[in-house]
């Protein structure tokens, strides 16, 4: 993605919070070919660095706009993790956007951290951690594939279980800080 098809879908997640958090409609999707484009997509909303608030779509809820728009917004308000999004907190947010390839299957000694993310499913249970988490956490493969299947509510060592599907994706990871918003 190029420099100005970030900063706009990161203006659009930003607008998205904001109309969420002050009970408004979405707003208006731009008529860029990159938010007409399909995929994935999860934002990431952070206070003073800390998680507060992260919701996706592997497929994507139609365009990768849309997609933006509406995790934008479930991000601010329906994230179950935490309270919704005040007014008074969305100038302090920083918006990260992970734009998502498609999932593969993938053996356990074939991750890379801080390259794959994961989707571990077992039976009804299932539990992502995007490609950056293993990164910022320092974790290497078997913490990592451990903690997607806590995630999951299975234990530590369900990865290495029949019947535990493992699933691979990259993602276009941008931020905010990365693109001009000051801190």
């Amino acid at each position: 993605m190029t420099e100005e098809e970030k900063k706009l879908l990161l203006d659009l997640a930003r607008r998205s919070v904001e109309a969420a958090a002050v009970g408004e409609s979405a707003p208006e999707l731009p008529l860029d070919d990159v938010c007409r484009r399909t995929g994935g997509a999860f934002v990431t909303l952070k206070a003073s660095g800390l998680l507060r608030g992260c919701i996706g779509n592997f497929s994507g809820t139609g365009t990768l706009g849309e997609t933006v728009r509406s995790m934008a917004r479930e991000a601010a308000v329906s994230d179950p993790r935490f309270i919704p999004v005040s007014p008074r907190e969305v100038e302090n947010l920083t918006i990260e956007i992970s734009v998502l390839s498609p999932m593969v299957r993938i053996k356990a000694d074939d991750v890379l951290p801080g390259t794959h993310g994961l989707y571990i499913r077992r039976g009804h249970r299932a539990g992502t951690l995007l490609p950056q988490v293993a990164a910022e956490e320092g974790w290497d493969r078997d913490t990592f594939l451990a903690h997607t299947c806590m995630k999951a509510g299975l234990s530590p060592e369900a990865y290495l279980e029949d019947g535990t599907e493992i699933l691979a994706y990259t993602a276009e990871v941008f931020s905010e800080n990365e693109t001009g918003k000051e801190d």
